[in-house]
């Protein structure tokens, strides 16, 4: 099969994580890049190219063993219509093969236009050179600026290896973020999102403001101009972890926790979901938001403190499921429009306040995030504004 782009389009390769980590809020990720290039008239194909094990969430480990992962993805990307428009390789001793053959793969490195290199985590092969366009798709903010700082020579290697670099890190180079933007172009974006997979008729009646997170994570904190800066979420939970005693509303967490945190949050009032069950099912992990009052969640510390202007993909989603989303600011209140149906908070009065105007006209706040999604978050608005920057479109 010879893959032929539509029309007089430019080809596109999209690359990233998606068998790599086959959890439901990456797939959803990911799709909305695929569908919205369909939408502007592309045909873009996703190939994952990678030296690196991929992570199999029934093991909770690294693996070489890809099958699991490609039979939870590419079932899903059939389903919406991408069939014969993807390849996982892994380019490790006894890696495979999966979707397009070698020889289908080896075309479209031929004849691309354009990689849009999603997370920035396909590293560069001498292949993806002939592309005369390569964007470094990032979309969590923060380290990549703090190692180019430090002369991380790897790192600045990697990115080097791109024509243009876009980052959900909005604020980046604004005068109250301290974050270098000297040696690279950073070009603010936000995620695209295809709206009418998660709007959702209105519901009076939804009952929990909840979220889906990892609540612990180890090993990413970093050091920067002699501060440390955190990664993991739990340091910011508790922070706030008496909230659902200081106001008339239900706070549900899907995260894995340890018991000693369970009890602790439940003592608090916290309701708890398992995030594994909810995020190992397209529909399910897409109903969970659909069905929630709205969202509340916090931030890394990392983004918090440096003012990287960062937002979630998953705060996008509730926002195009028409729910409202209050969230601990990290600039992104600079970029988007808070008080209606998105609220940035830094202290607990700030979400009491949010919690109490949503409850005050829940109707209008819900019509009021649909339209910043729609306005701001649209995947068809997202990646051709990104295309002009870089001569398309």
């Amino acid at each position: 099969m010879q893959i032929k782009p539509v029309g007089s389009k430019p080809r596109i390769i999209v690359s990233g994580i998606l068998f790599w980590y086959p959890l439901a809020g990456v797939t959803w990720q990911f799709l909305h890049f695929m569908l919205g290039l369909r939408r502007l008239g592309y045909d873009p194909v996703y190939i994952e190219d990678s030296s690196r094990w991929v992570y199999n969430p029934m093991l909770g480990d690294s693996t070489p063993d890809a099958e699991y992962n490609v039979s939870r993805v590419a079932p899903v990307l059939e389903q919406f219509g991408l069939k014969n428009r993807w390849a996982f390789r892994g380019r490790y001793e006894g890696g495979r093969c999966w979707g397009l053959s070698e020889a289908q793969m080896g075309d479209l490195y031929q004849s691309a236009d354009v990689m849009l290199n999603v997370t920035g985590a396909q590293e560069l092969l001498s292949e993806h050179a002939r592309c005369p366009v390569r964007i470094y798709w990032e979309t969590d903010p923060v380290v990549s600026q703090i190692q180019v700082e430090r002369g991380d020579a790897a790192v600045i290697a990697a990115l080097d290896g791109h024509t243009h670099h876009f980052t959900y890190g909005e604020n980046i180079g604004q005068s109250d973020c301290p974050l270098s933007a000297a040696r690279y172009q950073w070009r603010p974006t936000r995620q695209p999102v295809v709206l009418d997979l998660w709007k959702q008729p209105f519901d009076a009646g939804a009952h929990s403001y909840n979220t889906i997170a990892t609540w612990q994570n180890r090993g990413r904190d970093i050091v920067y101009r002699g501060e440390t800066y955190y990664w993991s979420k739990d340091r910011e939970f508790l922070k706030f972890v008496d909230l659902p005693h200081r106001v008339a509303a239900r706070f549900e967490l899907a995260a894995g926790v340890d018991d000693v945190t369970r009890s602790l949050l439940h003592s608090h009032g916290w309701l708890l979901a398992d995030p594994v069950h909810i995020s190992s099912d397209m529909d399910r992990y897409r109903a969970y938001i659909r069905e929630a009052r709205g969202e509340f969640s916090v931030a890394k510390d990392q983004n918090i403190r440096l003012r990287s202007g960062w937002f979630s993909d998953r705060s996008a989603c509730y926002l195009a499921a028409g729910r409202p989303v209050i969230n601990q600011d990290t600039g992104f209140s600079r970029h988007l429009p808070t008080g209606r149906g998105l609220f940035a908070f830094s202290t607990m009065e700030e979400i009491i306040a949010a919690v109490e105007a949503v409850e005050s006209d829940y109707a209008a706040h819900c019509h009021a995030a649909f339209e910043i999604a729609q306005a701001y978050f649209s995947a068809e608005k997202v990646l051709s504004d990104a295309l002009k920057q870089v001569g398309l479109e």
